[in-house]
Order: structure tokens, then sequence, then C-alpha cells
């Protein structure tokens, strides 16, 4: 196991897991919980989360790229003051089997820890988590959200102080409209229960307990999103920066005329002349954006270049992309790092490898190998 960083004291688990397909093109290149969120890599929000609620050691179930997470981490893990420990899967454990791994580290303290699945956006809730968890005093609690569309997933049923009776996978009739929000607290005792080896936290562990009255379900108030995929990604960005128009509107963009709603530049970048900006755009740092540019909902990542009166909705432009004049980019298109688009090309919902050059329109959607 590799270790950055210093201190001890209430630690958190966070399943960084495997290879992140479902947000390539942008995996390709750099491991997911590296990927610029808001300007700000997946993991980084995550972190100072858990600092900011006294986390002050972190362990990161990582099967790849790990020496790349460490040496792009190290930095920011010593600014905040936090001890960073890989614990390396040879093989996938599930999302049970890596708190086997590390039961020598969890099991330092009789203090309950944190779990969270690595592709989570919200407010996190960390203190207040920890707060219920000890007020009611069993093995584990599970952050539960209300989504729009429960059947998609498998819904939490609890009483009303929260102990829960009972999961059921993706309903077909209207039961519950709470889910599993991928975060939890849990006392070392749990680890009793996880063998090493692949295993599933929600169908193996869970059930389990709550048939013993060991699981109790918070409700999470503000926004969520998995933001494994590009779709959820680009939604996900949308609500965060709605969050920070409530909490910290001064981090958000408030430029000349053509900004619109909610926008985040970093302050390297640079924009030009007569540009409509927003509402919802991230854009990262040293990016050059021409004259005349038209962008909604997109996030354009770091030293990326969008040539004059090019227009972009529902994308996300990768790392040292260049998009040429008068290009049309919409439909959830993911350019993944250093792609070219030519001058004049229209893409619709493309998926674009890195280090390609576009020449051609992509009016349908597609993955350009």
């Amino acid at each position: 196991m590799g270790v950055v960083g210093k201190s001890t004291g209430m630690r958190a688990l966070i399943l960084v897991g495997g290879y992140g397909t479902r947000l390539r093109p942008l995996t390709l290149s750099t491991p997911k919980p590296l990927v610029e969120f808001a300007n700000k890599p997946i993991l980084l929000h995550q972190i100072e989360a858990l600092v900011e609620a006294g986390v002050t050691q972190v362990i990161l179930a990582v099967s790849y790229r790990a020496e790349q997470m460490e040496a792009e981490l190290s930095a920011q893990v010593e600014r905040l003051g936090v001890k960073l420990i890989f614990s390396h899967e040879t093989e996938p454990l599930g999302t049970a089997g890596p708190l086997a791994l590390a039961k020598s580290i969890l099991c330092e303290s009789t203090e309950p820890f944190f779990v969270l699945n690595s592709d989570i956006i919200c407010d996190f809730p960390f203190k207040e988590l920890e707060q219920f968890h000890r007020r009611h005093g069993r093995e584990g609690t599970i952050v539960v959200t209300r989504v729009e569309e429960p059947s998609k997933y498998g819904v939490v049923l609890y009483a009303d102080d929260g102990c829960i009776k009972s999961f059921i996978e993706k309903p077909q009739e209207f039961v519950s409209n709470k889910i599993n929000a991928g975060m939890y607290v849990l006392n070392p005792s749990v680890l009793s229960r996880i063998e090493l080896k692949p295993t599933s936290i929600e169908k193996e562990i869970f059930p389990v307990m709550s048939r013993e009255k060991e699981l109790y379900a918070f409700e999470l108030n503000g926004f969520w999103m998995d933001i494994g995929q590009p779709r959820d990604f680009l939604t996900g960005m949308c609500l965060y920066l709605s969050s920070v128009r409530q909490r910290q509107p001064e981090r958000l963009y408030s430029g000349p005329a053509g900004f619109v709603g909610n926008v985040l530049v970093d302050p390297t970048a640079k924009i030009g002349a007569g540009c409509r900006i927003g509402p919802n755009v991230t854009i990262g740092p040293n990016v050059v954006i021409e004259d005349g540019v038209c962008i909604k909902r997109c996030t354009i990542l770091k030293d990326a270049i969008i040539k004059s009166h090019s227009w972009l909705d529902s994308c996300i432009i990768g790392w040292r992309c260049v998009v040429g004049r008068w290009v049309r980019l919409e439909g959830t298109t993911v350019l993944g790092e250093d792609v070219i688009v030519q001058d004049e090309i229209y893409i619709n919902g493309g998926q674009v490898l890195p280090h390609k050059s576009i020449a051609l329109s992509v009016p349908e959607p597609q993955i350009i190998m």
C-alpha cells in the first residue's frame, strides 16, 4: 500500500475501482477520479469535503493507475493535511471486497469510517451523517436521495426513525423514490461480515444488516448525481453550479455582457469579444476562446482552444483540443484529449477518441476511432 501525507483520525475509503469505461474517451487518457469536474478533479471534491468533516486519513481502493493518481494528488493532499493510502486490488473486488482488503487500516480504531463511490457529486453531508449515525448507535448508515425515476435504481424502504426495512431492485411499480446514494458510514464491526473476495455491499451485506435492524437511512438534502457518464456529468455540472450560486456566488464569473447564468471560469482562461457564454459552462485553465463563440451547458478542459464563431451545446471538450472556426458541436459530444476539429464541421453526439483530426461532419451519434 502506498501512503501520501500524515496524521491519524477519522477515516474514509473511496471506491475508485476500475477503468472508468462509462466516461470514455476522457478516461482513455486520465483516470476517472482525476478528470476535472468544475475545474477540480472529481476525487478532490470528495477529499476536501471529507477533510472539512474531520477526516484525516483517506484510503483509495484502486485497481489501476495508482501511480498517476499519487503523483497528481500529492501536492493537494499535503495542502489539505490529509493522509492518503492506496489500497491496490489485484482483481476486481466489487463494492465490499475492498473494505476487507483494507481491514487492517480500518480496524486500527473503533471509530466509524466513511465509504463512498468515486462517481458521486453532491452537497456532501458528512458531518450530519456522522452525527446521525452516532445517535442511532447501530452498525451502519446509508445516505439515500430522492430521484424522479426510481425504476432505474434499487430503492430503499425505511421506517420514520430511519431503520431500513428492505431493498427493492428496479421496482416496476412505485414503492419509493429513495435510492442508495453511494455514501455510507460504518462501524468497524461490519468488516467481520465481509470476506476478501468479489462481493457486492449493496446486494450481499446490506440486506443481511437490515434484517438484523443494524442499518439506517440518512436522507440527503440538496442535489445529487452519479457523474460516471457524459450526459450525467453535464447534468451534475448544472446542479453543482446552481449550488455554488446559492452557497458561494463569488466563485462564479461576473464578466462583461454576453455571460448568461452560472459560469465558472479559471482566471488563466482568455475569452474573446462578442462571445455568448452560458448558462451552465465551466472553462478550465489556459483555455482560449476566440471572438464570437457561443457556448452553453459545456465543460471545456485545460489548454483547449475554441476558434472564432463556433457554437457548442452540451459538450465536454478534452485537454488541448482545438475546435476550428464556424464549428457546431452538440448532443453530448465528447472530445478526448488532443482532438482537432477542422473548420466548419458539424458533430452531433460524437464520442471522439484522443489524438484524432476530424475533417468530415458527424450528423448522427457515433464513436469516432
